[in-house]
C-alpha cells in the first residue's frame, strides 16, 4: 500500500518498487524463521512455567485434596496463612536465608575472581577455578550428604579438628542456633562457584587502559577496584543477584537432607512447607504458600531491576 502511493506521486519507480517489495518479502521470511526457531522456548515456558503458576493461583482458592470434590473457599486459605506459625517461620528463615547466602556468594566469589587475576601462573587459575567451580555441578544431595557427616556433632571431622584446637564440640545439626548456619556455610560453599566464573569473565573484558590510565594517576589498588572493576562488574552483579535471589529463595535439597527441618522449625524453608502440605493432599493450601512465595520473589526482583538504575553502570551511558 505504501509502496503503491509512493510510485503514483513518482516518489518510487517500478524497478525499486519491485526491489523493495522484495526486500520486505525477505524480511517477513527471517520473522517467520525466528518466530519458528523460539516457538519450542514459547511452547515450553506456557506448559511448564505459565500454566503451573496460573493453575496454582486458581487452586489457592479451593480446598481439594484429590479424593472428593474441590470445594471454593475464596481467600479462606490466605487468611489462615497469616495465622499458621510454621509457615511464618519458614519464611523467615528462608529470608534470613537467602539474604545471606547472596550476600556471601557475592563477597566471597568477588575477592576470590580479584585475587585469582594477580601474578599466579596460568595452570594455578586454571586448577583454582576448576576447584572452586566443581561443587556447583555437584548434585546437591551428595553434598548435604557428605556435609552432613562432617558437621556431625560426635563423629563429624569439623568437630575433631576444632577438639584439637581446644574448643568445645558444635552441634551444627543439632541445634536451633547453628542449623541455619550450617545450611549457609553448605549452600556458599557449593554455590559461589558460579558466581567466581561470571566475576572472572567480567573482570577480564574490562579494558586494560582503564587501570593503564588510573595507574597514571596514580590510584592505589583499593582505587582501581572501588572506580573501575566494580562499575564495570555491576550488570554481572546484578545478574547474580537476581539469579541467586530466585535460586535460593526455592531451596529444599539441602534443608531436607542435614536437617530435615529441624531441630523444631529452625531450619524449616518455605518449600518444605509446600512440599509438606502438597504431599499430605492439602493442595488448596499449599497452592496458596506456592502462590505468596512466587509473589515475593516476583516483587524482590521488580526491586532490585529498579534499584539497579542507581548503581549499575552500562557501558556507554553518560
Amino acid at each position: 500500500m505504501v509502496l503503491s502511493v509512493l510510485r503514483r506521486f513518482g516518489i518510487l519507480s517500478r524497478s525499486d518498487e519491485m526491489g523493495a517489495q522484495s526486500m520486505m518479502n525477505l524480511r517477513r521470511q527471517e520473522i517467520m524463521v525466528a518466530y519458528l526457531f523460539i516457538a519450542p522456548a514459547v511452547i515450553l515456558f506456557l506448559i511448564f512455567v505459565a500454566g503451573p503458576v496460573l493453575f496454582s493461583l486458581g487452586l489457592s482458592l479451593f480446598k481439594w485434596n484429590i479424593f472428593q470434590p474441590a470445594e471454593f473457599v475464596g481467600l479462606e486459605n490466605f487468611s489462615r496463612f497469616g495465622n499458621d506459625t510454621r509457615v511464618l517461620t519458614g519464611f523467615r528463615n528462608t529470608a534470613v536465608f537467602t539474604g545471606l547466602v547472596v550476600w556471601l556468594d557475592v563477597v566471597v566469589a568477588l575477592i576470590l575472581a580479584v585475587a585469582l587475576q594477580h601474578r599466579l601462573p596460568a595452570v594455578l587459575r586454571y586448577f583454582y577455578r576448576t576447584s572452586f567451580f566443581l561443587p556447583v555441578v555437584t548434585s546437591v544431595a551428595a553434598i548435604s550428604v557428605v556435609l552432613g557427616f562432617m558437621l556431625d556433632t560426635h563423629l563429624g571431622m569439623v568437630n575433631y579438628y576444632l577438639g584439637l584446637l581446644g574448643i568445645e564440640r558444635v552441634r551444627w545439626l543439632d541445634s536451633s542456633n547453628w542449623a541455619l548456619i550450617s545450611l549457609i556455610i553448605t549452600t556458599v560453599w557449593k554455590t559461589f562457584g558460579f558466581d567466581l566464573i561470571l566475576f572472572t569473565a567480567g573482570i577480564q573484558n574490562i579494558p586494560k587502559h582503564y587501570y593503564e590510565a588510573a595507574e597514571i594517576d596514580g590510584a592505589n589498588a583499593w582505587q582501581k577496584f572501588r572506580n573501575i572493576t566494580l562499575p564495570q562488574l555491576s550488570p554481572t552483579i546484578l545478574f547474580v543477584v537476581v539469579v541467586g535471589l530466585i535460586s535460593h529463595f526455592q531451596m529444599f535439597d539441602q534443608a531436607n537432607v542435614m536437617t530435615a527441618g529441624g531441630p523444631g522449625y529452625a531450619s524449616t524453608t518455605v518449600v518444605m512447607v509446600i512440599w509438606d502440605s502438597l504431599s499430605s493432599l492439602r493442595l488448596g493450601y499449599g497452592s496458596t504458600i506456592a502462590t505468596i512465595s512466587f509473589t515475593i520473589i516476583l516483587m524482590l526482583t521488580i526491586v532490585q531491576f529498579w534499584l539497579s538504575r542507581r548503581w549499575v553502570y552500562y557501558e556507554g551511558e553518560r
